[in-house]
């Protein structure tokens, strides 16, 4: 299957970065070097291109209604600018996605889904939405999106592209009009630091990074969005969330209201929340240097007990950690593990999920 390319993709060319194919698309894993990459980041402002990212808009008279039954978040008379986190389930409770659902208005939700997903997640909500009085639009080839993030990303948005932000807190959005359009810009972020989402023309976007990358904002690529999600406990649909993992047992259940009405896979949330969980994703720290890669065993004595979802070591800690799908009776803060790693087995011992603290404008 032929890769699909951003708006951006020349640009990334231009730059030099190292191209890979991820969720049906050609990107860049990165431009310079990871790790400072990933520095940038967290010490100043990087830019990364999102616009594989998928956009789907619902409007009509029952859009609340439709997006509360999709959706494990509860946006029942959310205000209008507000962003909720959650996920799409099968009705086996196993995760179709995770997602943002934007309130746009009081009949108008903006749904961003992952790339790989795009296809998938559209039809599905086709599909459910034809019990509802609503409008379905997939919006993924409008828009392009840049995701600038960092403690200076605030200023950076003023000085460079003119965007004054600071009356937005973490998890809320607004539209802005300029040069002839409406742009969507959110305070939502996937580094652990303050950051903005801008979704607009692919034209515009294409501007939006050459004033970005003038500026001196250090372009970044998926392989540090990847190291930073990961030391602040953020999951990765394909390696914490799947078809047959649940927000439960991903640790997400805060983002699953199962007290409102009915949704999707909530009779089975709620049955395995009653039956008590066989398995969860839990946080590992390595003695050594080692680094665990996805699908590494976990195990305990002699036996298997689970697999390595995501592992590197940590750029901004130093340590060796991973997040794995363990069973439950080793679930415990502090349980001594062991992960093999290139055939020997190295010790560790079970540990919070984020590594590294998060920081965002509340």
């Amino acid at each position: 299957m032929t890769e699909k390319r951003t708006c951006l993709y020349d640009k990334h060319l231009e730059l030099k970065a190292k191209m890979v194919p991820f969720g049906g698309f050609e990107m860049p894993i990165q431009y310079s070097d990871i790790v400072d990459e990933h520095n940038a980041v967290r010490q100043a402002c990087g830019v990364f291109d999102v616009s594989h990212m998928g956009e789907v808009l619902v409007t009509g008279p029952e859009a609340e209604k439709f997006v509360q039954y999709i959706f494990t978040n509860d946006i029942a008379n959310a205000p209008i600018g507000k962003i909720y986190y959650g996920m799409m389930l099968h009705e086996t409770g196993g995760t179709i996605d995770d997602l943002l659902v934007y309130k746009m208005g009081e009949h108008k939700f903006f749904l961003v889904i992952n790339a790989a997903n795009i296809d998938k997640d559209y039809k599905w909500i086709e599909e459910q939405a034809e019990r509802f009085n609503v409008i379905t639009e997939n919006q993924s080839d409008y828009y392009g999106q840049v995701a600038v993030q960092g403690p200076d990303s605030e200023k950076v948005l003023a000085e460079c592209l003119g965007l004054a932000c600071e009356d937005l807190v973490f998890y809320t959005f607004k539209t802005i009009q300029v040069e002839g359009e409406t742009l969507i810009v959110s305070r939502t972020g996937y580094t652990g630091e303050d950051g903005f989402e801008i979704y607009g023309s692919h034209a515009w976007i294409q501007g939006a990074w050459d004033k970005l990358i003038a500026h001196g904002v250090k372009p970044c690529g998926l392989g540090c969005r990847d190291t930073l999600r990961f030391e602040v406990g953020l999951p990765l649909y394909g390696d914490e969330l799947l078809d047959d993992i649940t927000p439960l047992e991903a640790g997400l259940g805060m983002f699953v209201k199962l007290d409102k009405d009915n949704f999707i896979g909530k009779d089975a949330l709620v049955k395995q929340k009653a039956e008590g969980l066989k398995r969860k994703i839990v946080g590992i720290e390595l003695s050594g240097r080692a680094i665990p890669r996805h699908g590494y065993d976990v195990v305990v004595g002699d036996e298997v007990v689970g697999s390595v979802t995501t592992g590197y070591n940590s750029i901004s800690t130093g340590k060796s950690v991973c997040m794995a799908m363990v069973n439950i009776e080793h679930t415990q803060m502090g349980t001594p593990v062991q992960i093999r790693i290139h055939k020997k087995l190295q010790d560790g011992v079970v540990c919070k999920k984020r590594f590294y603290e998060k920081s965002y404008k509340r």
